[in-house]
């Protein structure tokens, strides 16, 4: 059970590392967006590179901090079953939802857009402003990519611990996080 438990907590630790990381991108969004306004309405120049970055950066912090969501239990899920459950209920609740839900929609996600993804490397896809945006795309694109890979890995690290908690190798806190049972 201890390999499979440090399979987990380093799937948190990477995901929780990606979270921190790309929060920042938030600010730099809200910057960037500043910086756009303010060239545009007070010197009247505008940037498409500028205006496409926005795009970008908030694609790619929603994208790629899903699975830091997930590690802290920020998504949405059906409370009426989950809120008032005991902790071992919603360790097999969430052991179930990672198998019948969430890997089988990460896994269609993928297969989905894998095609869209290798067209678009193919060509290496460019903004459709031509020379004025990011000649980016097929790497936008790839965040899809990025996004189920990085949900699936933890929806498995969701599902160990879930699993650890059902066995007594593990227990949750006041938090919903888990941790060796006895301490």
């Amino acid at each position: 059970m201890k390999p499979l438990q440090g399979i987990a907590r380093g799937i948190d630790r990477l995901n929780e590392s990606i979270g921190v990381s790309v929060a920042w991108l938030a600010l730099f969004t809200v910057l960037m967006e500043f910086t756009v306004v303010l060239m545009r309405y007070v010197f009247g120049v505008g940037s498409v590179k500028m205006q496409e970055s926005i795009v970008y950066m908030h694609a790619t912090l929603f994208m790629v901090a899903a699975g830091y969501t997930l590690l802290h239990n920020g998504h949405v899920r059906c409370d009426i079953f989950y809120a008032a459950a005991t902790p071992r209920r919603k360790a097999l609740i969430d052991l179930i939802g990672v198998f019948i839900f969430l890997l089988p929609m990460c896994a269609l996600i993928a297969w989905v857009a894998w095609p869209y993804v290798a067209a678009a490397w193919a060509v290496r896809e460019g903004s459709p402003e031509g020379s004025l945006g990011i000649p980016g795309v097929f790497l936008l694109k790839t965040v899809i990519l990025v996004f189920a890979g990085l949900l699936a890995l933890q929806g498995l690290a969701l599902a160990i611990h879930a699993a650890l908690e059902l066995t007594g190798v593990e227990a949750r806190d006041a938090d919903d996080e888990p941790r060796e049972a006895g301490l």
